[in-house]
């Protein structure tokens, strides 16, 4: 189980005792001497496993201290041991952060899991040998060879030696900002836009490692970005993109601009091949077939910054979602958009987040996510979407909140996904029939089916999403025939550019024989 999740970390720490094999691979950031896992508190009666970074901890520590506890690290971890001690299961309502973590009770046997708010970290378990299995990776538990269940975003309980799981709900998304009235006025949404944006990459940035950025050239990195560079100097931004893709031209002018050193990983869109696509999809254990194409896109870039020595990334993940990015959000009804922003987010965890978590700590490489900050995603919940799509401008209350902090040529940007702006979208879909085989092949099948894309399962029921989120739309596969098809669309996409580049040769070689009078 180890083995399978090494890339998690760099140091491996385990525990040995009677009922119990715990271990860990920890990627050292918060008081790195001293955070060493698993926890061992409460007397010796309970010991943690815990992945993920508390970014209030220091406020619930003097919280704690006060209550009586003695601390002897600085250490988020021994944190989040000591408020399960004082609070019990209550305790995930006092963190703000992003984590999973187990806590065993070494006397009764039980096993405590609990997942963040919208699954920025992942958590797995299953029962085999009248045993159970715990890892942050699906990978860590196929050998096991039963069903894998996953730990749901805002989710927490227990488990028993007896067999039984109880896990219910500690975040109730439907709910988030219900108590509260919607911000209709133009001044007051832009005003708390970027006042709760701005704090969750505060508190995000709030370490003493270098800072790694990751850059499209669009509104939302580029916020990050301007605001990580006052904060961190040093910080490093990196862009991903084919040789002529506008991301790296507007990504470029920017760092430029902000004084920023920045790496930029070009990649030609006939380089990748099948090695790439089969590291991609055993790295992210993804079951959308687009969520996999973009994981593709993201391995070079994590490792970029692995091979930089950044520990820390940030980035601007999210935001689409929250802000109205998405096209479909003015193709259904606005009765439907809500709906569809809750199933949205809800499933962030085994998809865009997921791709995050995979593709950056295969490398060694945390990855945060300010826009996805609880605060922010209620904030999201109580603007109404005539201030998030205005004028057919995407995000407009977020372009208008920062627009004192860039350029007009990033404020006036339109949207452009991960893979397509970089250009590498259509050359990845050749590989698109080979996905189901190489997911089952590493066995994680047993946790969930490979799907089809939920905007095709939308669109495939007219996007009426009461019909696209039934099981026979949402769990169902493309079948041969859209493989064949959309396989034939690709193969003439990545014929053109090789057909055009032969016709400009060919213009170049007739020009050269024309006899000048």
């Amino acid at each position: 189980m180890m083995d399978a999740i090494s890339t998690r970390g760099t140091v491996t720490e385990t525990l040995d005792r009677p009922g119990m094999l715990a271990g860990t691979r920890r990627l050292p950031i918060v008081d790195r001497a001293h955070a060493v896992q698993p926890w061992i508190f409460g007397s010796g009666r309970s010991v943690l496993c815990y992945n993920g970074e508390i970014y209030n901890y220091r406020q619930v520590r003097a919280e704690l201290t006060e209550l009586g506890h003695v601390f002897r690290s600085d250490s988020d971890t021994e944190v989040v041991a000591e408020a399960f001690d004082e609070w019990g299961a209550d305790a995930v309502h006092r963190l703000r952060g992003e984590y999973a973590f187990a806590v065993v009770e070494m006397s009764s046997g039980r096993t405590y899991l609990a997942r963040d708010s919208l699954g920025v970290k992942p958590l797995y378990f299953t029962r085999a040998k009248e045993q159970w299995f715990i890892g942050s990776e699906v990978k860590a538990l196929t050998a096991t060879g039963v069903p894998v269940c996953e730990v749901s975003a805002g989710h927490h309980g227990w488990l028993t030696p007896d067999g039984r799981s109880r896990l219910s709900s500690h975040f109730d998304l439907a709910q988030l900002g219900q108590n509260a009235p919607l911000i209709t006025d133009v001044d007051d949404a832009i005003a708390a836009v970027r006042a709760a944006i701005t704090d969750a990459i505060s508190v995000r940035i709030d370490t003493d490692l270098t800072i790694g950025v990751i850059v499209s050239g669009g509104l939302d990195s580029s916020i990050v970005l301007r605001h990580v560079a006052e904060r961190h100097p040093d910080c490093v931004a990196f862009t991903i993109g084919t040789p002529h893709s506008e991301d790296l031209t507007y990504a470029r002018k920017l760092a430029a601009e902000l004084g920023v050193r920045h790496e930029v990983i070009e990649i030609n869109p006939r380089s990748l091949n099948y090695r790439q696509i089969r590291d991609a999809v055993e790295a992210s254990e993804l079951t959308e077939y687009g969520d996999i194409i973009n994981a593709t896109i993201s391995m070079p870039l994590f490792q970029r910054i692995h091979d930089c020595g950044i520990k820390v990334a940030i980035g601007g993940d999210g935001s689409d979602e929250l802000f109205g990015g998405y096209p479909m959000y003015a193709k259904v009804s606005p009765e439907q958009q809500h709906q569809l922003f809750l199933h949205k987010i809800a499933n962030l965890g085994r998809t865009e987040l997921q791709r995050v978590d995979r593709t950056s700590m295969r490398y060694g490489v945390e990855m945060r996510v300010p826009f996805l900050d609880p605060a922010v995603v209620e904030l999201a919940m109580r603007i109404p979407g005539t201030l998030k799509v205005r004028d057919g401008v995407e995000k407009w209350v977020v372009r208008q909140a920062f627009s004192v902090d860039l350029p007009d040529y990033v404020i006036t940007r339109p949207k452009h996904g991960l893979s397509y702006s970089t250009g590498l979208h259509d050359r990845a879909r050749l590989f698109k029939p080979l996905f189901p085989r190489l997911y089952r092949s590493f066995g994680y099948d047993i946790h969930a089916p490979l799907r089809r894309d939920f905007d095709t399962a939308l669109s495939g029921a007219a996007h009426d999403l009461n019909r696209a989120l039934e099981p026979e739309h949402l769990l169902r596969d493309y079948t041969t025939i859209e493989h064949a098809t959309d396989f034939v669309g690709a193969l003439r996409w990545n014929a053109q550019l090789p057909l055009a580049r032969m016709l400009a040769g060919l213009h170049i070689q007739r020009c050269g024989f024309r006899r000048i009078e």
